[in-house]
């Protein structure tokens, strides 16, 4: 999970981070949307999710999401595919599934007092994220056709 506008943000605020798919071959991804900030999303209040498909299978897709607040609190959300400019948006309002004033409150306290667990999750998120993504890379390149043609013409296994 990714924030992309963090606690306390004066509003309006719009916030933009590009990503791409998490393997090869994956023609659409699953944004959500969350209230707070919280390492496990599981501990997070879901505000809407949608799909964005259609990303080309042929090229590293360069997903743009963008998190757009106004002045009254509407959010509007999309996902662009930056090389072929296909987007989808949602807009979310104030007016359900959103947080009390005093939830909000009570869940800052939460924050603080589990902060430091927060912290460790995330860093165990992070480690296995990136193990993956080496593990997916050095995949990527055993199998990758030029790389077995010049192993095979040398000689090398």
């Amino acid at each position: 999970m990714t924030v992309l506008i963090k606690r306390n943000t004066t509003t309006p605020t719009k916030q933009t981070q590009t990503f791409t798919t998490y393997s090869d071959n994956q023609a659409g991804v699953l944004i959500q949307v969350y209230e707070r900030e919280c390492a496990m999303t599981k501990d997070n209040n879901l505000l809407h999710k949608f799909e964005f498909t259609g990303i080309l299978l042929a090229h590293v897709p360069q997903i743009e999401v963008t998190f757009d607040i106004d002045a009254n609190g509407i959010l509007n959300a999309s996902a662009m595919d930056k090389s072929t400019g296909k987007e989808n948006k949602i807009t979310i309002t104030n007016d359900k599934g959103r947080l009390s004033k005093e939830d909000i409150g009570h869940i800052v306290q939460e924050a603080e007092k589990y902060k430091a667990e927060d912290r460790k999750q995330r860093g165990k998120v992070s480690s296995k994220n990136s193990l993956e993504s080496y593990a997916f890379n050095m995949k990527a390149i055993v199998e990758d056709e030029k790389l077995q043609a010049k192993t095979e013409d040398s000689g090398q296994v």
